[in-house]
């Protein structure tokens, strides 16, 4: 019997959806036993979020700050795992808290020492260097990155920029103003995660995951779009300047925290709706004489390799 592990954090449900289809040919398979564990902080993050709340969260996420999560039932700790699949979803350009928390821990270590590990991220789009900081994570409490599959909303930047926020603000999966796509993964997606159980099972029964990332990416599970690596970078270099101006200020004065996060606030809308663009006529203008640099990055970031 191959023992399976499927832990996550949803705030939202979609990444459980994600996971739970992904997961019904292992859940299915009489010599599997699959069993699934949501991580719950001691603080939760009620969804859907507010506009404060949201803001507030910014400068610990980003630079990966811990809060106390739930600890793990007594059952998953006595279990050797053959297989661990983790969930995430990323905020600002990080792994969420619970998650971070969680892979910083004590109990990360134990568990996840020596064992294989298959990430899953649930994201809008930007999702290149959170994955980067999972790989460092795992690699820290020397558990095997061995699959990495990217669900990520397939529409264009700024339109799933609108969606999110009313998805996030308004709790609601729906359409914005009755003509906007449904914001997040796409249902057609969701539902056809199980062609990477699929995949899965067939590594798990021989005990051997070598090759598995190279099947993952060969039928679509992580596609990587040159540009977005290109404001991830820039993103995660900003985000660094103001996450830390907010952090220490916030440890001086909450009030002039409140003020920094307003402002930042505002510069956010300004980098999404101006500078965005204008990184993209850049890149555009430079694709041509960085396309073999481009054509390395691309292939790194759809492997489980760390530099």
């Amino acid at each position: 019997m191959k023992n399976i592990l499927i832990l996550y954090y949803s705030q939202s449900g979609q990444l459980r959806e994600i996971l739970s289809n992904l997961a019904k040919p292992l859940v299915e398979s009489a010599d599997m036993n699959v069993v699934f564990h949501a991580i719950e902080p001691e603080q939760p993050y009620k969804f859907p979020w507010k506009k404060e709340d949201f803001f507030q969260v910014f400068p610990e996420t980003f630079l990966q700050k811990t809060k106390p999560n739930k600890p793990l039932p007594q059952h998953i700790k006595d279990t050797k795992f053959d297989l661990i699949i983790l969930g995430y979803t990323v905020w600002y350009l990080s792994p969420s808290i619970p998650i971070n928390s969680f892979l910083k821990s004590e109990e990360a270590r134990v568990l996840l020492e020596n064992t294989p590990v298959v990430t899953v991220n649930g994201s809008r789009n930007m999702w290149i260097l959170a994955q980067e900081k999972i790989k460092k994570l795992l690699f820290k409490i020397n558990a095997k990155l061995v699959g990495n599959i990217a669900f990520v909303d397939r529409h264009v930047n700024h339109i799933s920029v609108i969606t999110i926020v009313h998805w996030m603000m308004g709790g609601k999966k729906t359409k914005y103003l009755g003509f906007f796509p449904k914001p997040g993964v796409s249902e057609t997606d969701i539902k056809s995660a199980d062609k990477f159980g699929e995949i899965l099972k067939k590594y798990i029964e021989k005990a051997e995951f070598a090759t598995l990332q190279e099947d993952i990416v060969s039928v679509g599970g992580v596609v990587v779009k040159p540009f977005l690596i290109r404001s991830d970078q820039g993103g995660n270099r900003v985000f660094d300047k103001w996450s830390k101006i907010i952090y220490h200020t916030g440890q001086k004065s909450e009030i002039r925290r409140a003020r920094l996060l307003k402002v930042f606030n505002y510069y956010l809308l300004f980098a999404i709706w101006i500078v965005v663009p204008i990184v993209f006529i850049i890149f555009l203008l430079t694709y041509l004489p960085l396309y073999g640099k481009i054509k390395r990055d691309k292939k790194y970031y759809q492997s489980v390799r760390l530099r």
